[in-house]
């Protein structure tokens, strides 16, 4: 290829500084539009054939060229200044002039607005898919572990037992919201902007509806100034990614604690844990940390956009060059947390003994024991004062509340009779919260019916 000229030099004589033109570029990154940028261009070329400003045999032959320039690829190596002046490029290197009428009526502001749409509508559908598979992995560990009871925690201390499959299903209901608001998210992406122009809008007579059909956009935008100049959709999408990387990062917490010597109900498979170099027994939860530490990084590029967004006068400004790589680095990173996350899933062991031993002490059951005097008639306050002396007693006497005799409990409330040990059992706990959403055994099992249904 010849020596590489700008796209806009006619207004200028001099060079650009080397050092100001390698900061300009953006072709480093935003080559990941190449794609994209072919096939909005193929789109546009048709665009300008219906509007009489190309010949039927110039609109072919452009289409042909873009069709060499797409099956070549973007991987050469560059001095564009950015991905639609390479493709440009490559075209008037194939065909000459008639590539530059390629350009008629269109601007770099409307071409790149469209691109970022059209990359972003792949991106949700890969990333929901991900999220889908973590959704999967969830299902298939509750229903393998089925029957585990587990502590559940407020302020990370014991406070009732719950179905280890409740737990997962608990995680299961964050990333449905999360694969619905990437839907919602693509709604908004999916509205064209082409045809915008610069600012103001094409002087041609360009059939912007048809040309969003086209690209399967399911509408034009409505404000030339607004198409080019806002960067809201890729901010929510950012913000849907730092939500689904804020649910991660609580799933990684839990499994790293779980999967500690003082929890130990779960253990990490080889597959997805780390070991020392100095310590010999060590294995490390380091695929969970790392999605854990990851989540800062996506909420950073929410952050950097909204920062870089937030005072910018109408209406296409230099500054939204930044929007690309904090959209690129946040999916790169949501995808990849996702899929070591299902691949974790799918290599943990769980230790029911261990886990079930956790969810029978610490007297958890003490709401049962008070919900049992409220149906003695007690009022709910008096009786959880009630059992809260008799805790503070079983503390002393090194006891769980089903270990303490008939005689200490009758001490506390005439009220409590022999019955009293049913409802402190395990099993019936979990059981009697049984309904809709609660963590009994029958519930779980249709939650998990439906769940499974619902999301094949």
């Amino acid at each position: 290829m010849s020596e590489w000229k700008n796209l806009w030099g006619g207004r200028f004589k001099g060079k650009s500084d080397p050092g100001f033109a390698e900061f300009n570029n953006s072709f480093r990154f935003d080559r990941r539009l190449f794609e994209v940028d072919v096939v909005a261009s193929i789109a546009w070329c048709r665009a300008l054939e219906r509007a009489g400003v190309l010949t039927a045999e110039e609109a072919n032959q452009i289409r042909q060229a873009l069709e060499s320039v797409r099956a070549e690829g973007a991987s050469v190596e560059s001095a564009a200044e950015d991905v639609h002046s390479f493709v440009e490029a490559q075209l008037v290197e194939l065909i000459g002039d008639v590539g530059r009428k390629l350009h008629t009526g269109r601007s770099r502001n409307d071409q790149v607005a469209t691109d970022l749409r059209l990359w972003l509508r792949q991106s949700i559908d890969d990333l929901s898919r991900a999220v889908q598979d973590v959704q999967s992995s969830l299902l298939d560990f509750a229903e393998t572990n089925r029957e585990v009871v587990i502590p559940g925690y407020t302020h990370l201390q014991r406070a009732q037992p719950v179905l280890l499959a409740h737990w997962c299903l608990a995680y299961f209901e964050m990333l449905a919201r999360d694969r619905e608001r990437l839907g919602d998210v693509r709604r908004r992406v999916n509205v064209l902007p082409l045809g915008s122009a610069a600012l103001a809008g094409t002087s041609f007579p360009i059939d912007r509806e048809a040309l969003a059909t086209a690209l399967d956009f399911e509408g034009v935008s409505r404000n030339s100034l607004d198409a080019v100049s806002d960067r809201d959709f890729a901010i929510e999408f950012l913000g849907a990614c730092s939500l689904i990387m804020v649910h991660l990062s609580r799933l990684a917490e839990d499994v790293i604690l779980y999967a500690t010597s003082e929890f130990g109900f779960f253990e990490l498979g080889d597959a997805i844990a780390t070991g020392s170099s100095l310590m010999p027994q060590k294995k490390n939860p380091d695929s969970m940390e790392l999605v854990r530490g990851k989540a800062g990084r996506v909420f950073g590029d929410l952050l950097a956009l909204l920062t870089t967004m937030k005072g910018l006068p109408l209406a296409y400004n230099k500054d939204m060059q930044e929007d690309k790589e904090a959209v690129f680095d946040a999916f790169d990173t949501a995808i990849s947390c996702l899929n070591v996350t299902a691949t974790v899933l799918q290599n943990i062991s769980v230790n029911k003994d261990r886990a079930r031993t956790a969810a029978s002490r610490g007297y958890m059951n003490a709401t049962e024991l008070a919900d049992y005097l409220v149906r003695k008639g007690v009022v709910f306050r008096e009786a959880h004062e009630i059992v809260g002396r008799i805790v503070m007693r079983a503390v002393e006497l090194g006891q769980e509340l089903d270990q303490l005799s008939l005689d200490e409990l009758r001490g506390f409330s005439s009220l409590i009779d022999g019955n009293v040990y049913q409802v402190l059992s395990l099993e019936r706990t979990i059981d009697s919260k049984s309904q809709i959403g609660g963590t009994a055994c029958e519930i779980v099992d249709a939650a998990l019916t439906n769940s499974r249904k619902g999301h094949r």
